[in-house]
């Protein structure tokens, strides 16, 4: 058996999910939390800000190693409110097995809204850990809730445990699902003692919440070389909380760790070593991602 170096900086595409013949990937698993970065659609920023290496088609070269099916391809903050790289990159992983969140604003006209459904666009994403570089707001958060749950729609929210615990009252009364990213961004140090756990897990049990396995990076301390293992606490208790209410995605490109981003398989490695139990990896890989994105079931 080929062994998987977890301190290799080989590109991303060359370390593969089939090197641990002990994972397989079941039939239309879905790899719910990706980006897409194409410099040929305008961005925001100096050319640095651009990640090489992540268009459609490297994520394609990648995704036939990893032994996924099923794509969401979520607008990196790159490209501020336009979305034409997501709606691209659905086009061109196939619109039957690929959907996307976009990010938009308050000034989103509804025929807007409606080209993006048709496009495969099934949500909104929230990117506030960070306000002062968001291209959106709290204050948005509401108005857009209620116009996209006309669609079927989902609001997605990569805001920190304290961001949580501090709009709480908004999360309670928004009309549309919503979805936690990374975790929910519980830290390590405190994990499911932070407040912010209770919020999240009385949202999943209410039905109209998921969460995101994805990110193990994000608030580790021990990094790569210890495999992220502080996120496994917090990871594997969501996954005994709310097994019918959680969805896995591999953050390719794994922006946040640049320059030295992470393989990709050493994700699913980790979905792994949180969700021992097949059935309960084939409904988050499969069950689920169909059931909030929408996908046929059968194809």
């Amino acid at each position: 058996m080929a062994a998987i170096n977890l301190s290799s900086k080989e590109p991303l595409a060359s370390i593969k999910v089939t090197d641990d013949p002990g994972f397989v990937m079941p039939a239309l698993a879905c790899d719910a939390h990706m980006h897409v970065f194409d410099a040929v659609f305008p961005y925001q920023g100096p050319p640095s800000a651009m990640v090489e290496h992540a268009t459609a088609a490297d994520y394609l070269s990648m995704q036939g190693q990893l032994g996924t099916r099923r794509t969401v391809v979520v607008t990196p903050r790159l490209y501020g409110t336009d979305n034409a790289v997501t709606l691209d990159a659905i086009v061109k992983l196939g619109k039957d097995q690929t959907r996307g969140v976009a990010v938009v604003r308050p000034d989103v006209t509804d025929a807007q809204l409606e080209l993006m459904h048709e496009g495969g666009i099934r949500g909104i994403r929230f990117t506030l850990y960070t306000p002062e570089h968001a291209v959106v707001g709290f204050d948005m958060l509401e108005q857009l809730s209620h116009r996209v749950a006309e669609l079927g729609w989902h609001v997605q929210l990569h805001w920190t445990a304290e961001q949580i615990v501090e709009h709480r009252a908004m999360l309670e009364r928004l009309p549309s699902s919503i979805v936690f990213d990374h975790l929910a961004r519980l830290p390590a140090a405190t994990g499911t003692a932070h407040p912010a756990f209770g919020i999240v897990r009385g949202l999943l049990d209410q039905g109209r919440t998921w969460l995101k396995l994805s990110g193990p990076y994000l608030n580790s301390v021990v990094g790569e070389q210890g495999a992220y293992a502080d996120s496994d606490v917090v990871a594997r208790a969501w996954v005994k909380a709310a097994p019918a209410r959680l969805v896995w995605g591999s953050d390719w490109p794994h922006i946040t760790e640049r320059p030295n981003r992470p393989p990709t398989a050493l994700m699913s490695r980790i979905l792994r070593r949180w969700v021992g139990d097949e059935a309960v990896r084939q409904r988050i890989l499969v069950g689920n991602p169909s059931e909030l994105y929408d996908f046929d079931s059968a194809s």
